[in-house]
């Protein structure tokens, strides 16, 4: 049964940097995907990145994502991390891990079907 916690969240003022952390358990090491989204209230949630649940392969972004947000795994440790920084108001939002089973399609959104319970971010000053 897959298992997805995230901590780390809170209030941070602009220009700051966050990492969060997803604790995951079910998800089979290069066999499945696992990725980071967000949503902010009254917005339609969006995808940040995606990749291989690994230590060796890359993953993917979203275009608008690229430069502020690295996602780092260690799944020795059961762990997905989403670093982010040079933080802003617009990036005030709940952060939810998510996995999916299907793996030929890390970088496709709509493929991911687990989701942990988020964390807050909000920026601040």
């Amino acid at each position: 049964q897959v298992h997805l916690v995230e901590s780390g969240g809170g209030s941070i003022q602009p220009g700051g940097s966050l990492r969060l952390s997803c604790e995951i358990g079910g998800v089979p090491y290069r066999r499945a995907c696992v990725g980071w989204f967000r949503q902010a209230s009254g917005k339609e949630r969006e995808w940040i990145v995606g990749g291989v649940y690994s230590d060796v392969d890359s993953p993917y972004y979203a275009d608008a994502m690229k430069g502020r947000f690295t996602m780092s795994q260690d799944p020795a440790k059961n762990s997905v991390f989403l670093q982010m920084s040079s933080l802003k108001p617009e990036d005030t939002s709940t952060y939810y891990c998510a996995a999916s089973r299907t793996l030929a399609r890390c970088s496709t959104p709509e493929s991911y079907e687990y989701w942990g319970p988020g964390t807050q971010v909000t920026v601040s000053s």
